[in-house]
C-alpha cells in the first residue's frame, strides 16, 4: 500500500496539478506544548477534478516532475464555496 495523506486543496491554478496542505498536531518533546505543523505537497490531478477548498486523499508515486511526487486518489469532500468580503463604499454616515 502506498503512503497516503489527507489534506485540503489550497491551489488548483496549474493544469493537472494541485497543491494540498496537510495539518498535523505535534507535541514538543521537552516542553510538552502542542503545536500545529502545516506541510504543502504538489500532486498530479489528471482530470482536473479537485477544486480549491476540497478535502482530498493523495498517494505517493514515482517523481513526476521536480516538485510532484504524489497523485490524487480521490476527492473526499467537495468545498462549500468561498465567502468574499466587499467594502461598503456608500457609507450613509459619511465616515
Amino acid at each position: 500500500m502506498a503512503h497516503t495523506l489527507v489534506g485540503v486543496v489550497t491551489s488548483d491554478k496549474r493544469d493537472k496539478t494541485i497543491t494540498v496542505a496537510t495539518v498535523n498536531r505535534e507535541t514538543h518533546p521537552l516542553y510538552r506544548k502542542q503545536y500545529t505543523k502545516t506541510r504543502k505537497y504538489t500532486a498530479h490531478d489528471e482530470k482536473n477534478e479537485a477544486k480549491m477548498g476540497d478535502r482530498v486523499e493523495i498517494a505517493a508515486t514515482r517523481p513526476l516532475s521536480k516538485t510532484k511526487a504524489y497523485t490524487l486518489v480521490k476527492v473526499l469532500e467537495k468545498s462549500h464555496g468561498t465567502v468574499e468580503l466587499k467594502e461598503d463604499i456608500d457609507d450613509p454616515a459619511g465616515n
